[in-house]
């Protein structure tokens, strides 16, 4: 998997790519190819490859022993600024406020099979037999600083992992200013920037830009990875499409503030670099001490974005989630919020209860309200003990009485937070992150408390594990409502901290509450959420299988909101719910059947009021259970492939899941707003997924090979025209169509 095919040029390679670095004539490294995979590479193309194409007259030249050489004409695998390279750089270094302009040369090449998952910190992982990883020593002998690249390619996917490590080893602090994570460098400027990003309730929605000379750029600043951008980003080759064409992703096993950014030179040529954002980042590196940056992920596809989506669906439950996961049934959620939101006894919730499992619900999640004072969302975080007043024998017999029913057991958390009235604020108010200022802000009625102090993160978990252990609880869903503000922390003034290290620090303390309880607890089901979709990244899918995508339910927007999402992330991280019509985020009224047709891609819950439901709707719901139990498996690790674009512009929607023997299928085919006597569009273009010499059947009716789906396409569902009254298939605004397509067993 990776050779040294001389002493100046390193080849990772496996069946899907290859990824090839260089040792420059100064010693530094550039990376020179990404891409589909070479193979037997012959001395002349070697030369081929690392022949310098001089560009840059004029420029500052760098290289003592040859006056042609300039950085500027490199694509460097971990860029400096200020060395005969002018754009932004992946590292920035200080020592007693003097930059540094930093000359790590290249020293020795070690190697390492396997890489294994440890709870400390979110990485990728896997055996021995699977993945390898590449690290170049380099060393600024000036500064006595070392700096090894990181570089990690697995058996079975197109990633090359990027982490670095930097060591002081020289006798004074250093401060670190900058110091990404992921470099892939472009020779062109022909691709797209495409990102998914939005706001609370419309979260990761498709945003594209084409390159052109300067810098675009991503980020968030509100201590976690936001509503509002995401660190999935995707360089998309003007002439891909769906299915064809050259695609590269990266993304950021991170939970905290980052940036990610392209930048085209007057060549256009293009940068881009993903890491933790450097504002509000300052880290001090004190004499012998290290500091190692979150792992980047890069990603290529030569079949276009469905293909890079499928290779980072399978990369992610591979070597990010704990693969036991892959193999254990998501249960069906019952979710009490929107039926009951803070009114509630534990009468009524034993009601709901009652008639969700009659329906085939599987685990009971109690959400807000349960604990202290907690009649509005204004009271009692911190306090994570059981309000008698709603359950007056306590949770465990709460509990005991859902098991009895034959249902799991699930509760809502937010343990980051805490109310302006907690006992716990009382008896520890240098707990809350806030400057000494006499001004504090509120946001949603609460504080944020300060992870970067172990104590605090102990604290927690005892309270949340006394409750793990009452219930015996089998699924937490972990919410985060508020983004930090005057970010300060008593903690590290005491420890003489410089508080810029407060956001990176923060966030290690969310891992290490993650990993205590996976620790302690390593089968409970952890349901990532922040307000929704604010926290939806690598770093928390390490740690939590699926995460609530966004705090809007409704089928509409959850088109797009799925379409954004499953662009970088696995279909089985993307945890759904059928809610209540009008919808309660944007007052929309839609048809049950609409609604579970767009739930049923992905874990399936339930979050209305089921006390209110006719006899006719908990009937649609029992066969529509029924129908998701018959086939969980593929609607959660199906290969889910997006058949049309999902634009802000377009109406109609399709996307799919198919089995990975090629088997089955199940097609979802929507139309969000009804025209007039629309384009009759007989058929749907259908991916090559199915075998073309097979013959499949759909919806239990007409069978057709999949050569004909292949080259014809499926038949698309007939639209109402204004005339044809005995033969439209949909009629009206939100309107869905299924497809369920068998192969047959037997012959034609």
């Amino acid at each position: 998997m990776i050779e040294q095919l001389n002493d100046r040029l390193f080849h990772m390679s496996n069946p899907h790519t290859s990824f090839i670095l260089h040792v420059m004539q100064n010693g530094q490294i550039e990376q020179i190819y990404y891409g589909k995979p070479l193979r037997g590479l012959t001395d002349e193309e070697i030369d081929y490859l690392v022949a310098e194409q001089n560009k840059s007259a004029g420029t500052v030249k760098f290289f003592e022993d040859d006056s042609n050489f300039t950085l500027t004409d490199h694509p460097q695998a971990y860029p400096v600024y200020g060395t005969s390279d002018f754009k932004e750089g992946a590292i920035e270094l200080s020592s007693n406020q003097a930059p540094y302009y930093t000359d790590f040369r290249f020293v020795e090449a070690t190697t390492k099979k396997g890489k294994a998952r440890n709870l400390d910190c979110p990485t990728t992982y896997g055996d021995k037999e699977e993945s390898e990883t590449l690290s170049l020593r380099l060393i600024d002998q000036e500064r006595q600083l070392e700096l090894i690249l990181h570089y990690t390619l697995f058996c079975d996917s197109t990633a090359i992992v990027q982490s670095q490590t930097l060591t002081n080893q020289s006798k004074t602090d250093l401060q670190i200013h900058r110091m990404l994570s992921g470099v892939l460098n472009l020779s062109t400027k022909a691709y797209d920037f495409t990102h998914f990003s939005g706001a609370w309730l419309k979260e990761r929605h498709e945003k594209k830009r084409p390159l052109e000379q300067g810098i675009v750029s991503i980020g968030s600043l509100k201590g976690a990875s936001s509503h509002q951008h995401n660190p999935f980003i995707r360089l998309d080759h003007q002439q891909s499409t769906l299915d064809h064409g050259e695609v590269y992703g990266l993304n950021l096993v991170y939970s905290g503030n980052f940036i990610a950014q392209a930048e085209v030179d007057e060549w256009d040529k293009t940068r881009v670099m993903i890491g933790i954002h450097p504002s509000q980042f300052r880290w001090t590196l004190a004499p012998e001490d290290s500091f190692t940056t979150p792992e980047a992920v890069l990603m290529y596809s030569d079949a276009g974005t469905n293909g890079l989506a499928q290779h980072f669906t399978h990369f992610i439950e591979n070597h990010l989630i704990d693969r036991k996961w892959r193999d254990t049934p998501r249960p069906i959620v019952f979710n009490n919020w929107e039926a009951t939101y803070f009114d509630f006894t534990e009468e009524k919730l034993l009601s709901l209860a009652t008639i969700g499992k009659h329906l085939g619900m599987e685990c009971f999640v109690l959400d807000d309200g349960w604990f202290g004072k907690r009649n509005n969302d204004r009271s009692s975080l911190g306090d994570w003990t059981v309000d008698k007043q709603k359950f007056p024998t306590g949770l465990a017999s709460f509990a005991n009485k859902l098991k009895n029913m034959g249902l799991q057991f699930g509760m809502w958390f937010e343990p980051e937070m805490i109310s302006p009235d907690s006992q716990l604020l009382k008896q520890h108010p240098d707990w809350v992150v806030k400057h000494p200022y006499s001004r504090i802000s509120v946001g949603r009625g609460q504080y944020v408390l300060d992870f970067s102090n172990p104590d605090v993160v102990a604290g927690i978990y005892e309270q949340m594990a006394a409750i793990i252990e009452e219930t015996n609880l089998t699924y937490i869903k972990w919410d985060m409502n508020r983004n930090i503000t005057e970010a300060y922390s008593a903690y590290l003034e005491k420890q003489a901290i410089h508080q810029q290290e407060f956001f990176h620090r923060y966030v290690q303390g969310v891992y290490a509450l993650y990993g205590k309880l996976l620790t302690a607890y390593p089968d409970l089901l952890i349901e990532g959420c922040a307000g929704g979709g604010g926290r939806y990244d690598l770093g928390i899918l390490f740690y939590s299988p699926q995460i609530w995508p966004s705090d809007n339910s409704d089928g509409v927007e959850r088109l797009s909101i799925l379409s954004g999402t499953l662009a970088g992330y696995p279909l089985s991280s993307f945890s759904n719910h059928v809610s209540a019509s009008p919808n309660h985020q944007v007052l929309r009224e839609t048809s049950l059947a609409f609604r579970q047709d767009v739930a049923m891609f992905g874990p399936l819950g339930y979050e209305l009021d089921l006390l209110a439901l006719t006899d006719e709707e908990k009937q649609q719901i029992s066969e529509r259970i029924a129908f998701y139990k018959a086939h969980r498996h593929l609607l959660t690790h199906g290969k889910f492939v997006q058949i049309l674009p999902n634009r802000p512009y377009d109406n109609e929607i399709c996307w799919g899941v198919f089995s990975h023997d090629r088997s089955e299928a199940i097609i979802g085919f929507y139309q969000k707003m009804a025209r007039a006597n629309p384009a009759a569009k007989a058929y749907l273009p259908f991916p090559d997924y199915l075998k073309k010499d097979r013959y499949y059947q759909i919806n239990g009716q007409e069978t057709v090979s999949g050569n004909l789906l292949k080259n014809v396409g499926l038949k698309k569902p007939r639209l109402f025209t204004g005339v044809n009254h005995a033969t439209y298939q949909l009629a009206g605004d939100c309107q869905s169509f299924i497809y369920h397509i068998v192969e047959r067993k037997d012959t034609k």
